[in-house]
């Protein structure tokens, strides 16, 4: 095959190429060449702005495209709509944040969130589900029935520098008294990048379309990755101390962020049912596998704080276990 990816040079797209490139098929990047510009000097990249600049896409042909970076309605749509004689298959990746905010399990066919203004292009936390779900409608308004829409959860693993998960691997490294929220038995859906992209490049193989939810195993406890990465690791000298969810929002602790993987149990509990997935082939590596190649690319970031994301500095850490002593 030859596949166009939009995007590519960040997270995902990377997995995707590598996952492309191991089953032997042609690759294209097109993006505007300001991340990692230089990285897979091998493939073709076409430079362009896909916000009303796709001129260099005219003419070319692929078998399908891979839309990893489409957040607005409007511009995914110019996107599909330019490329609807151009390519079989549009491949969206999506996020399970399109599902509204109820509590339960959800699976495809669960109600997602409709914004009230469809012509924002504000993205906020509140308006990203909504936002991602018109970009899927956009993309089969301009393609019907060619479109394969993927909606992951946490993404994490290497190339990842939201800080989401590396976060825990990065404490384990440091070791000493590490703060923990007392609420280690939710449950912990993610899903590495690389079975996520491997998986999709397998899916494009056998033309699907429609909608797949794509996240993790929900048998996975905060508690089992937390104690995962420090025995993965082999790290020594460190004491986990946990602290109350009381406490956490107490001091404003962002959930999710500023102590990534804890959902306060006042949310309630949501998993993504991954039942459809698993059939058409999804596969999940062993968790000890994404703890330590994760590691492995913490180690060649510098300084490794550009890889954390918005979470807990030391400073801070320290604060909140100083006031724990006080509950």
């Amino acid at each position: 095959m030859n596949v166009l990816i939009i995007g590519g040079t960040v997270f995902l797209g990377r997995h995707l190429i590598r996952a492309l490139q191991e089953r032997r098929h042609e690759v294209t990047l097109f993006n505007r060449g300001i991340h990692f510009a230089d990285d897979f000097p091998e493939i073709e990249k076409l430079r362009g702005n896909r916000d009303g600049d796709l001129s260099v896409l005219k003419d070319r042909k692929w078998d399908a495209v891979i839309d990893t970076c489409g957040y607005v309605p409007r511009i995914v749509g110019m996107s599909a709509q330019f490329l609807a004689e151009s390519v079989n298959t549009y491949v969206f990746i999506s996020s399970v944040s399109v599902y509204e905010d109820s509590i339960g399990d959800k699976d495809e066919q669960c109600p997602v969130i409709k914004l009230n203004d469809i012509t924002t292009e504000i993205i906020t936390g509140e308006t990203y589900g909504g936002l991602k779900y018109l970009c899927e409608q956009s993309a089969e308004e301009a393609m019907p029935g060619r479109v394969l829409t993927i909606r992951p959860g946490l993404i994490v693993g290497p190339n990842d520098w939201s800080g989401r998960f590396a976060y825990w691997v990065h404490r384990a490294l440091l070791g000493g008294e590490v703060l923990v929220p007392d609420s280690l038995e939710q449950v912990c859906q993610f899903i590495d990048v690389r079975d996520l992209a491997e998986w999709t490049v397998k899916l494009i193989e056998n033309n699907a379309t429609g909608i797949y939810n794509a996240d993790g195993n929900i048998s996975t406890k905060l508690g089992d990755v937390i104690t995962a990465c420090f025995n993965s690791l082999d790290s020594k000298d460190y004491t986990l101390v946990p602290i109350s969810e009381q406490l956490l929002l107490e001091n404003a602790v962002i959930p999710y962020q500023e102590l990534p993987l804890w959902v306060p149990s006042e949310w309630g509990e949501r998993t993504f049912n991954c039942d459809k997935a698993i059939k058409d082939g999804l596969r999940y590596r062993s968790l000890q596998t994404t703890i330590t190649d994760t590691r492995e690319w913490l180690l060649t970031v510098e300084p490794r704080e550009k890889a954390l994301g918005k979470s807990l500095t030391s400073s801070r850490e320290v604060e909140l276990l100083g006031k724990r002593r006080f509950e």
